[in-house]
C-alpha cells in the first residue's frame, strides 16, 4: 500500500515490542488500521539482534497498512532494517553523519526539549520534522524537564515547512488542550499502548486530530 508523507501525519506512536503481553502483530494490525501514521519501536537496552526481530514484525504490518516506521536513536540499526524513518535524540549521532549512512531515501526526525533546539531543528540541514516536548511530566523520560505549552506555541510561530509534533504526557483528555497551543500533529504512547481498546484510542485521536 502507498505510505503517507510525513507531513500527512498526524498521529505518531512509539510502543516496546510488547513482549510481556505477546500480542504484538494484533496489536499493531489494531493500531495501524485505525489512524496510527507512524510507529516506533522504543525500547532501551536491546541487543540489536533483538531489536532487528523486533522491527521485522514492525515492518510486515506497516507494509500490510501502508503506514511508515520508525527506528529510534540507531542508525545502524536503521541501515540494516532500512525503515521509512529514523529519529534522533539531540544527544544522538549528528544528522549529518546518520545521512551519510543511510542516504536521503530516510526521513529524519530530531527531539527538541527548548526553544534554541526547536528553532535549530527547522532549518538544520537533513533534518525533516521535529518533535517539542515533554508538553508534560512523563515516566517515559523520567527526570527531563518539561518545558511546557510555551515550547509548543514557539513552533508553531516558526516560518517552516517542517512538520513539527508535540510530545509527552498527551492523552485523550488533555488533547484538546494541546491543540489549542497550536499543534496539529502528536506522539502519544501511553495513551494507546496502555488504552484497555488500543484501536478504539487511536481511532479517537485520529478522528479529532483530523478534524482540527
Amino acid at each position: 500500500m502507498p505510505r503517507p508523507l510525513v507531513s500527512d501525519a498526524r498521529l505518531y506512536l512509539c510502543t516496546d515490542g510488547r513482549r510481556e503481553r505477546g500480542d504484538l502483530p494484533a496489536f499493531l494490525d489494531a493500531v495501524l488500521s485505525s489512524g496510527v501514521d507512524i510507529v516506533q519501536l522504543r525500547e532501551k537496552g536491546l541487543e540489536a539482534r533483538e531489536e532487528l526481530a523486533l522491527l521485522e514484525v514492525f515492518r510486515d504490518a506497516c507494509d500490510r497498512h501502508g503506514k511508515l516506521l520508525a527506528v529510534n536513536d540507531r542508525a545502524d540499526i536503521a541501515y540494516a532494517a532500512r525503515p521509512d524513518v529514523l529519529h534522533l535524540g539531540q544527544d544522538d549521532l549528528p544528522v549529518t553523519v546518520a545521512r551519510e549512512i543511510l542516504g536521503d531515501s530516510v526521513v529524519i526526525g530530531r527531539s527538541t526539549h527548548s526553544i534554541a533546539e526547536a528553532s535549530a531543528a527547522a532549518v538544520e540541514e537533513g533534518v525533516d520534522y521535529f518533535c517539542c516536548g515533554p508538553i508534560w511530566p512523563t515516566p517515559t523520560k523520567p527526570g527531563r524537564h518539561a518545558p511546557g505549552p510555551s515550547l509548543l506555541r514557539h513552533a508553531a510561530s516558526l516560518d517552516t515547512d517542517r512538520p513539527w509534533f508535540g510530545i509527552g504526557g498527551i492523552d485523550l483528555d488533555n488533547l484538546d488542550e494541546v491543540m489549542s497551543y497550536g499543534v496539529s500533529r502528536v506522539v502519544v504512547v501511553r495513551a494507546i499502548t496502555e488504552a484497555e481498546d488500543p484501536g478504539a484510542a487511536a481511532a479517537e485521536f485520529a478522528k479529532r486530530l483530523r478534524s482540527s
